[in-house]
């Protein structure tokens, strides 16, 4: 019940397109007790089907800046790789501790930055 709850939760936050993963991964570690790399792992394959579904509905709210894709996804597939390479190499508690440090300066960043007019 707890793995529905959960998957829920990141696919609502995933869709909104502030990424499931912010809510999956330390769920998967907390509540299920799942490596960091293993969470990783699963949110990137859960990230899939419902990144598909969220890039459709977007696409059709014409929501989508199409003029930068193609720069980003081939700058991402490469960092992809990178950052790939580097997590499964490296132990997971410091994994665990550059992800809550991640999720940290983002949420201050969000906290404190000033809205667009």
């Amino acid at each position: 019940m707890i793995q529905i709850l959960i998957g829920i939760a990141a696919g609502v936050i995933g869709g909104m397109g502030i990424g499931g993963g912010t809510i999956l991964i330390p769920a998967l570690t907390f509540f299920l007790n799942i490596t960091q790399q293993n969470a990783q792992s699963i949110n990137l394959l859960s990230f899939i089907p419902a990144a598909c579904l969220a890039v459709y509905i977007h696409n059709k709210n014409k929501s989508i800046e199409k003029d930068i894709l193609f720069p980003l996804i081939i700058s991402g597939v490469f960092g992809a790789i990178f950052g790939s390479m580097v997590a499964v190499n490296i132990d997971s508690s410091l994994l665990k501790k550059i992800f809550g440090l991640f999720l940290f300066i983002m949420g201050f960043y969000e906290f404190f930055s000033k809205q667009k007019q």
